[in-house]
């Protein structure tokens, strides 16, 4: 065995050449779990080595060849066989060939181009990674390394509020309004609640924030719903002429930039649900979308040219939810 080369064993190590300075965050696995790794922005050279360790020394290694590979690609949970990549740059490493020692190679991916957000969701996967292959007869070498990348976002500024009513025949007739339409991931959302006609006996009132999830095109779409916080803001009967301020801070939940169509596999969108539960427990609801962006801790020049593809991707979307009227029965109004 060891003539062929079979009887050496080799393991792969994979070091980023910036790995000191470079800062890390945190990201959510597919198991729930949070771990740091190490954060990337478009446009950025992802360098380093790649170690080769021969676990007998004086043995050799036989190969056929040694890579390393940058990926960006997308999983969708329900067909996992196929991973579909956007992203995929090799640099060959070592021809075929044999080793007596260990090895390292330098590796540098220059001014990688990285779209899309890294994402883990209820349905999908949005992963950067760097791979290494020790290509051999009977089976390879292979060491990953996942990244995280960020889109940074920047929007003019236009950003209007919005302003809507809801109403129920006779019954309830209020207007809500948000200050913008568009919040940075660190943002304030500011409004205000105006009763106008309340002959419903109303004890509840609370604004979630609710992820939609879309995954799949055609007959094979996806939704999944997560509310990802609720904000209590009434707890008793409103009168008429009354106005509740609203004020909730983003900073402190676990929110990403709002995703459209990203590579025609999956879109994240964010709503805010107004809710409100009268004395016999019945629910009536108003679902707003808004847009939510990554703003930069720093303004990079580098960043330029993404942030406008960002705020074109952004850009030209309508909201897509109607403003009640008095004269439309409860039923429409998200009545449960």
């Amino acid at each position: 065995m060891s003539f062929f080369g079979f009887g050496q064993s080799a393991e792969l190590e994979l070091v980023l050449s910036d790995g000191e300075s470079r800062r890390r965050v945190e990201h959510k696995t597919e198991e729930g779990k949070k771990e740091k790794y190490f954060l990337f922005y478009d446009g950025e050279t992802v360098a380093g080595r790649v170690i080769l360790t021969l676990k007998h020394p004086n043995k050799r290694l036989e190969h056929q060849g040694i890579k390393v590979e940058f990926i960006g690609q997308i999983e969708l949970y329900y067909d996992r066989g196929n991973h579909h990549e956007f992203v995929s740059l090799v640099k060959d490493l070592a021809r075929p060939g044999e080793f007596t020692q260990s090895q390292t190679f330098d590796f540098e991916f220059t001014h990688v181009e990285k779209p899309y957000e890294s994402y883990t969701g209820q349905n999908v996967k949005l992963r950067y990674f760097l791979r290494a292959t020790v290509s051999r007869r009977l089976n390879d070498v292979v060491k990953e390394m996942d990244i995280v990348v960020h889109t940074l976002s920047t929007y003019p500024e236009l950003n209007s509020s919005i302003k809507m009513e809801v109403g129920i025949e006779d019954c309830l007739h209020i207007e809500f309004e948000y200050n913008k339409s568009k919040y940075h991931l660190k943002d304030v959302i500011v409004g205000k609640i105006y009763f106008l006609l309340v002959r419903i006996k109303i004890k509840h009132m609370e604004i979630d924030i609710i992820k939609r999830e879309t995954t799949g095109t055609g007959p094979n779409v996806y939704h999944e719903n997560d509310t990802i916080a609720k904000y209590e803001i009434m707890d008793g009967a409103p009168v008429r002429g009354e106005s509740i301020p609203i004020r909730l801070f983003l900073a402190g939940y676990e929110l990403t930039p709002t995703m459209r169509d990203i590579n025609k596999k999956f879109s994240v969108r964010y709503y805010l649900n107004l809710v409100l539960i009268d004395e016999e427990e019945r629910r009536y609801f108003k679902q707003q979308e808004v847009v939510l962006w990554r703003k930069g801790d720093i303004v990079r020049k580098s960043m330029s040219h993404q942030a406008a593809i960002a705020s074109q991707r952004f850009e030209g979307t309508s909201s897509h939810t109607e403003a009640k009227t008095p004269s439309q029965p409860a039923e429409n109004n998200g009545r449960q």
